[in-house]
């Protein structure tokens, strides 16, 4: 028996209720993947410290970088921290391609949002999503795959 190639996923794609609203953004068709990979749940902003539900946040500069909630608290660190276990976790299983929520100021891998709290999108990668595909792992997202 071969042993499946391993696939980082957004938990919330998983229907695991860690989106900050205490919601998920489960996918259908994940089954189709999990034949092929073995499917490692992850979520950076759980991951870095953040509780669920929490307030929406969103990246308001990258040089530097500053990400801040809704409430104008900044939560950057807890984006880093998440960013940085889900490379971790990458390099420990050898886990060389993700499938990450786009749109997230963690996950989005061409729009998130832009900073202004008004739904507006931006092309631009979120944390998570950048320090993985800077260390060499190909990102998917829900309307690539």
């Amino acid at each position: 028996m071969s042993v499946k190639e391993k696939l980082l996923v957004s938990a919330c794609l998983l229907g695991v209720n860690v989106k900050y609203n205490g919601g998920n953004n489960k996918l259908e068709n994940l089954s189709k993947l999990s034949k092929k990979y073995e499917l490692i749940p992850f979520c950076p902003e759980v991951e870095g410290g953040l509780p669920t539900p929490r307030l929406p946040s969103e990246i308001v500069s990258f040089k530097p970088m500053k990400i801040v909630n809704n409430k104008n608290q900044n939560v950057t660190n807890e984006f880093l921290k998440g960013a940085s276990k889900a490379l971790s976790l990458c390099r420990k299983l050898n886990i060389k391609k993700a499938l990450l929520k786009e749109n997230s100021p963690s996950c989005g891998s061409n729009y998130i949002y832009d900073g202004s709290f008004s739904r507006v999108l931006k092309k631009a990668q979120g944390v998570t999503s950048s320090l993985l595909s800077q260390n060499g792992i190909k990102i998917f997202n829900e309307n690539n795959l």
